[in-house]
């Protein structure tokens, strides 16, 4: 019996172990380390197909390095604030107190030697955006 209880009680603990040490690690996606493991620079930005990226543009202040931190906090060029996941990680949302709004970015490809968002601008006329980054 008491053989019996001791097998009980090793088993019980077992399972607290591996209930509590599977509680304790969160799943990282590979879209989230891709992310968040480079500091991206940018290598075009585009407004409906044409360079936008210089002075006094709709996207000089993108232009730089972007960084994705993994609390969700990063820079997209000029601009700090916070980003997130969204749609099944299809998309990122980006807010910033500098942006007049929250971007909502479909992300066309992201991968260890590329990042490619792209987005439609809202305002008197809409303006399709893309913007490509490579890891710097």
């Amino acid at each position: 019996m008491m053989i019996r209880m001791k097998k009980y009680l090793s088993l019980v603990l077992l399972g607290l172990v591996v209930i509590f040490s599977s509680c304790s690690k969160e799943k990282v996606s590979e879209q989230f380390t891709l992310l968040t493991d480079h500091v991206w620079t940018s290598d075009s930005l585009l407004a409906n197909g044409v360079d936008a990226s210089g002075q006094g543009q709709v996207l000089e202040f993108f232009k730089g390095d972007a960084i994705f931190n993994e609390d969700g906090t990063g820079t997209f060029g000029q601009y700090s604030g916070n980003w997130l996941f969204a749609d099944n990680e299809t998309s990122l949302a980006i807010t910033s107190p500098d942006l007049p709004f929250a971007l909502s970015t479909h992300i066309e490809e992201l991968t260890a030697l590329s990042l490619k968002v792209s987005f439609v601008y809202p305002g008197v006329t809409t303006v399709s955006i893309r913007m490509t980054f490579k890891p710097k």
